[in-house]
């Protein structure tokens, strides 16, 4: 009985997740509750499913960007980066990619749009160009970039708290070849594509570079110490495996330090107040849904399956993980099926495979890189989709999808090829 409640209760907080009709988190965090409620678990043993690694790592990288935001370093970055192109509408467009992809890796995609997208839609707007390449691309190349680092997407996040030997480095050496092509080419596809629609006035290009970038810096103190603060923290992060601190701790004592170094200018209280405690509260419940499913035996018998499948062949199973996590991250939001999965890869151990790197990367992509299918794989897609509406430049789910799915298709095609022949070959 309690195996089906489990059941039950996962699959019904699933399901009102995919439909948005309810907060996420309040959601997740209810299925938590119900668990408790029916007795699949308790309440010491709920604390224990929860992963306050990767809790304390968002809020921390939170913290950061926060403060660092109120300088206006991203403000001036856009528009200085629109300037470099003097407002010609292709060349935007692959800085637009560019801008994306980096700060998805570095900063996290979800934080990076919530910047940019205000902006860009500003920029479209003042040289009257059409807001829907710029936004489809802003989707892609967040998801495509946040796949290259740990922190870049939150699935990453969770595949790296949970494996030991993974480091940020790990993620870069490992994934960001195949993000780089996998960039080129979804950004070259785009731009062939929109290139004709998009017409150049020179007059309203002259008008932005009249615009001075350097006026929406706030040259304070603050500006210095959150750039410093920001850098040291990303270093620390690459350098994770020589200084022998995990990156948890590095993200909270960067927190730490630009809160005691910011504490004059900004009240501890205000920042705290800008923190996404809806995303961290969603967290927090879907570590519970999952832990009740462990709890029943579901996960152990995921695993069983999976290893029944491919026969325990490594080949078979890294591209069933890297095809069905891409496709399902596709329709649903790719944080609720990596939370599934982990448990489940981490028993794949325990029925004679003891080396499933290959399968850990193969998840990473494919929930990464299967964001990009729809509007609502990926938080990143949903957050986009909701700064567009409200600035009256709404994006239809059809129309997204349309160009979304042969984006997710091409991206696992190239994902195969890499990891087969990166990992697999040796397997055969």
């Amino acid at each position: 009985m309690s195996t089906v409640l489990a059941i039950l209760i996962f699959v019904a907080s699933y399901v009102l997740i995919m439909t948005e009709k309810l907060n996420r988190a309040l959601v997740a965090v209810a299925g938590g509750v119900l668990l408790l409620m029916t007795k699949i678990y308790e309440w010491e043993q709920a604390f224990g499913f929860i992963d306050w690694e990767t809790v304390a790592l968002l809020f921390s990288m939170m913290v950061l960007v926060s403060i660092t935001k109120k300088t206006g370093i991203f403000t001036f970055l856009a528009i200085w980066l629109a300037q470099l192109v003097k407002g010609r509408p292709v060349p935007l467009l692959l800085v637009t990619a560019l801008f994306t992809a980096v700060g998805s890796a570095f900063l996290d995609n979800v934080t990076t749009v919530l910047l940019f997208v205000p902006v860009l839609l500003t920029l479209v707007d003042r040289l009257k160009l059409p807001a829907f390449p710029y936004l489809i691309m802003t989707i892609f190349s967040s998801n495509i970039g946040g796949t290259a680092t740990l922190i870049g997407d939150p699935p990453n996040i969770m595949i790296g708290q949970a494996v030991d030997h993974f480091s940020f480095v790990s993620f870069l050496y490992h994934l960001g070849p195949v993000v780089f092509i996998i960039f080129v080419l979804v950004t070259l596809g785009v731009i062939l594509l929109f290139r004709k629609g998009l017409t150049y006035d020179h007059a309203l290009a002259e008008d932005l570079m009249s615009v001075d970038a350097k006026e929406y810096l706030k040259m304070s103190p603050l500006l210095f110490q959150s750039i410093s603060v920001m850098l040291l923290t990303i270093g620390g992060f690459m350098m994770h495996p020589f200084i022998h601190m995990d990156i948890t701790t590095i993200a909270v004592s960067g927190a730490l330090l630009l809160l005691f170094m910011s504490e004059k200018e900004l009240e501890v209280e205000h920042v705290f107040q800008e923190v996404e405690w809806v995303t961290l509260f969603f967290f927090m419940g879907l570590f519970m849904l999952v832990g009740g499913l462990e709890t029943v035996g579901v996960i152990d018998e995921l695993a069983r399956g999976m290893v029944w499948i491919s026969g325990g062949d490594m080949p078979i199973t890294s591209m069933v993980m890297l095809w069905s996590a891409g496709i399902l991250s596709g329709v649903v939001d790719n944080i609720p099926f990596v939370a599934a999965m982990i448990p489940v890869v981490q028993e794949l151990q325990g029925y004679g495979m003891m080396n499933v790197d290959p399968v850990w990367w193969s998840l990473a992509l494919g929930a990464c890189l299967g964001g990009n299918g729809t509007l609502v794989g990926a938080s990143a897609n949903v957050v986009v989709a909701g700064l567009a509406a409200s600035h009256n430049k709404p994006i239809p789910f059809i129309k997204f999808s349309l160009y979304g799915f042969p984006v997710l298709i091409l991206s696992l095609i190239v994902s195969s090829i890499y990891i087969w022949f990166r990992y697999l070959l040796p397997f055969l």
